[in-house]
């Protein structure tokens, strides 16, 4: 990164953070006690930020593919959350660990990490019985700090016993455009050590693995079929692992290799009882130890393998070994919303990853690996180096790097013939909410601009085989992607915008013949949220709608409206551009604009009008749904306030999301530009705390929680609070928090924005939660992709591929420089001495003008 780089982020840090939340007009934040003004904002987080200390203890930085699988470099170097079973495994420990043996007047042996995270020690499975991951016990490096550069994390080590400096670089393949690269299942580890003594020595490192691909009830003492269990590869060697249908786990393999002529690989580890393997093991790390050794004849299979690289380094000199991973596991038993009626048996019953379609068997995958390592290498640098060239605010760059993790977790799946699909976040040992959840993947803004061909995918799942004749739309679709039943409540703001969405793919790609196919669907699915939740025309959303808080509103409300108002000038738009009448659709959007700015706005913000009676549905129609059958308590609610778990006056974060989506997706405005600023400011003045700890959440506290601070989704100034409120409305989303600092960026509460983004990424220091596993119902949750939105806020850079016009309207005075991707290349946008630029590191941009809106000067 350049050295002027940092200067820059710091002082728009600056000058944006600190002085733009007390600039004139400006909002204060509050504290969960009163009205009382904040402390001073925040520190920025830095995306060049170490961490260190007890920031180690929770990083987990995920490497892998779409829909390949993870495994996680840990904080100090260990390897963590092996999942390449194609689903999550939280916490599993492969029990692999690199050492060093320096030989010698200064003989020592360290294994390869830092110090120990304190999980590990008194996790509740390990605890009572005083065991611990393998190497657990073993002597390490003394201090470590970690850096992340997307898809790049390094760890280094020291020690002063040791004249070996070490560091650990972790990275997988990941280019904007280059989707297959991207979803290998595979990842790679640099151990390189510098010499900072006086004198030339000798050294071996080694990397040990314990095979923990076979069911445990194998492994208790050896594993069977020793030609099978682990075989030789170049430079390394192969796990396998057969099917355990008990834990719903299919036959897998991984390959782990070098790259050094001087490999020499101890294809067993030493057979025997308790913990003789690894006793072993180590004892060869402390006697420097390096040779080779086949494969038993006879017996159980040996339960580990190391691969030895002896080396002499000079003092000045640094020597690395590259570590080569790789896994194949063609069959699962994932299998979600799909037909009961449907057959099952085999393996097209269930899911099979896009790579199990590219590759026959884990060999070619690791020759694959081997071949093009390299050169994946160099396109996986080119982005992270084109990426933080931003001058953009620091704590935005961070925010949106941290959560590219996702792309890397299991929260992705890519199926074999190359469509994606995703839950909604990962639980500990399965993941969670499946179907590419509508009305969370609404949120999500980095898919879309960094594989633009992978989403429109999603949008082709979605209007073909999620939705049925009539226009209704399924909110979650089936895996493997087929059609199902549509007996359950479409999603209003999940099918609403998806069709903005359609909007959105169509730009970025340039593909008017793509969206013309397309088209019949997307217009009968409005069709269908006009005559499903609008019966009378009215220009908004009355009739109850089911929503991302898992239950209806009834009565029109800012959040939805503005969501139909987004789609209704989608389809305007799209429809104008192919030709076709849509006269109906803008008469609807006119009539609902005037709506909805006059009768859901209260001066301050946009609120929602509960309406029950004189609807076409009844509550008791609703009783089977999310929780919302009536006790005869909650049937006395009813009759005085209302159904229950809605918001009414409430002032709701995410009141008026159909404005950032429709801004988002190259739509437009579709409310008052004024209203809309009100409204974010009073999200910021009354949802916005900066210290939770008088803050009461009877719910999900673990978001954020104690002097923690953050934006809570509703509050009711106004009074008015229902008895029952809308559920989750006292938690904290970090999803929700980027959606609405990006809104509030790109309206020019950039003070405002950042000051959300900071307190957010407060909660993930390491601490207590990971840098890179931002959870909501799950680890890895996908809205938390709505960080990428940051960029686009701040940058104001959205290449329009359809009319060839990069529009640049940044939120910021002065030269600047932002990442931008499209769908044929990526590069850097900016200003450079008050004129705009592109310069274009990968593919092409063939951008035919660039339309520069300074920001407006107060």
């Amino acid at each position: 990164m350049p050295a002027n780089s940092i200067g820059r982020r710091e002082f728009f840090m600056r000058s944006l953070g600190t002085l733009g939340a007390i600039a004139a007009g400006s909002s204060l934040p509050r504290s969960a006690a009163g009205e009382e003004p904040a402390p001073p904002p925040l520190a920025a987080r830095d995306p060049d930020a170490t961490y260190s200390g007890e920031q180690l203890e929770n990083i987990a930085f995920p490497m892998g593919g779409f829909g390949a699988g993870m495994i996680c470099l840990e904080g100090a170097g260990a390897l963590t959350n092996a999942s390449v079973r194609d689903r999550p495994v939280i916490q599993q420990q492969p029990g692999f660990f690199a050492a060093i043996s320096v030989l010698g007047p200064q003989k020592a042996a360290r294994v390869v990490e830092g110090p120990v995270p304190r999980w590990k020690l008194y996790e509740r499975r390990h605890a009572c019985s005083g065991s611990a991951p393998i190497g657990t016990g073993l002597p390490r490096y003394a201090r470590a700090r970690f850096r992340a550069h997307f898809p790049f994390a390094r760890v280094e080590l020291e020690d002063p016993a040791l004249v070996l400096a070490a560091r650990v670089t972790g990275w997988s393949p990941f280019e904007p455009g280059d989707a297959d690269s991207s979803s290998l299942p595979v990842a790679a580890l640099e151990y390189a050590f510098t010499h900072n003594g006086d004198e030339a020595l000798d050294a071996v490192f080694s990397f040990n693995a314990h095979n923990f691909l076979p069911a445990e009830v194998e492994t208790w003492r050896g594993l069977p079929e020793p030609d099978r269990s682990t075989r030789a590869t170049q430079g390394g060697f192969i796990f396998y692992g057969g099917a355990w249908p008990q834990a719903e786990q299919e036959e897998a393999w991984m390959a782990v290799a070098v790259d050094d002529p001087a490999a020499k690989v101890n294809l067993a580890w030493f057979r025997g009882d308790w913990w003789d393997p690894q006793t072993m093991a180590w004892r060869d790390v402390e006697q420097g130890a390096a040779y080779d050794r086949p494969l038993p004849a006879k017996g159980n299979a040996a339960t580990g393998a190391t691969i030895f690289v002896p080396f002499r380094i000079v003092p000045g000199e640094t020597k690395t070994v590259r570590v080569r991973l790789s896994w194949y596991a063609p069959r699962t038993l994932i299998r979600e919303i799909a037909p009961d009626s449907a057959k099952r048996g085999t393996a097209d019953d269930y899911y099979r990853p896009w790579y199990a379609g590219r590759f026959s068997s884990i060999d070619e995958v690791d020759a694959y690996w081997r071949a093009h390592c390299a050169e994946l290498r160099l396109a996986s640098e080119r982005f992270s180096s084109c990426f933080f060239d931003s001058t953009l605010p620091p704590e935005a760059v961070e925010a949106a790097a941290a959560n590219l993790s996702i792309l890397k977790s299991s929260t992705i799946l890519r199926q074999a013939d190359g469509r994606l699909w995703g839950w909604e976040g990962c639980d500990e040992d399965r993941a969670q909410g499946p179907g590419t959840c509508t009305h969370v993947w609404n949120y999500a803004q980095s898919i879309p601009h960094l594989f633009p061909a992978l989403e429109r995918t999603l949008r082709e799942t979605e209007f073909t085989v999620g939705q049925d004749d009539r226009g209704h739309q399924n909110c979650r679709v089936a895996i493997p992607i087929q059609a199902t039943d549509h007996h359950d409540l479409a999603a209003a703001d999940g099918q609403l915008g998806g069709i903005m969405r359609a909007h959105r793919e169509w730009r970025i790609s340039g593909d008017t013949g793509w969206l013309r196919g397309l088209w019949p669907r997307i217009r009968s699915s409005m069709d269908y949220c006009i005559e499903t939740w609008d019966p009378q025309k009215r220009g908004w959303v009355e009739e109850p709608h089911h929503n991302t808080y898992d239950i209806e509103f009834w009565g029109p409300g800012g959040m939805v409206t503005s969501m139909y108002l987004g789609a209704l000038q989608a389809v305007t738009i799209m429809g104008r551009s192919l030709g076709l009448p849509v006269a109906q659709y803008e008469d609807l959007l006119a009539r609902g604009s005037a709506r909805a700015n006059g009768d859901l706005f209260n001066g301050e913000y946009f609120y929602q009008r509960v309406e029950w009676k004189g609807l076409k549905a009844k509550v008791s129609d609703f009783e089977k749904g999310y929780g919302e059958s009536y006790s005869e308590e909650a049937a006395e609610i009813l009759e005085r306030e209302g159904p229950k778990y809605q918001y009414g006056t409430g002032c709701l974060s995410d009141g008026v999301l159909g404005s950032w989506i429709a801004l988002a997706c190259g739509v437009g405005q579709v409310l008052d530009r004024d209203k809309v600023v009100s409204h974010l400011r009073s999200v910021y003045r009354h949802n916005f705390i900066r210290d939770l700890s008088a803050h009461a959440n009877p719910q999900r506290p673990t978001y954020a929680t104690g002097a923690e601070g953050g934006l809570v989704l509703c509050t009711w100034p106004r009074g008015g609070m229902p008895s029952l409120p809308m559920v989750y409305a006292n938690e904290v989303w970090t999803g929700i928090e980027y959606q609405v600092a990006s809104h509030m960026i790109a309206m020019g509460l950039v003070g405002e924005g950042l000051e959300i983004v900071r307190a957010c990424r407060a909660r993930y220091d390491g601490r207590v939660r990971n840098p890179f596993d931002e959870y909501e119902w799950g680890h890895w949750y996908a809205r938390a992709m709505a960080s990428y939105g940051l960029l686009q806020a701040l940058s104001g850079a959205r290449f329009d591929a359809v009319d060839g016009v990069l529009h640049l309207e940044p939120k910021m005075s002065g030269d600047f420089r932002s990442f931008i991707s499209t769908a044929t290349g990526y590069g850097t946008v900016g200003v450079t001495d008050g004129k705009p630029f592109l310069k274009v590191a990968a593919g092409r941009i063939d951008a035919r003008e660039i339309r520069f809106t300074p920001p407006a000067q107060s």
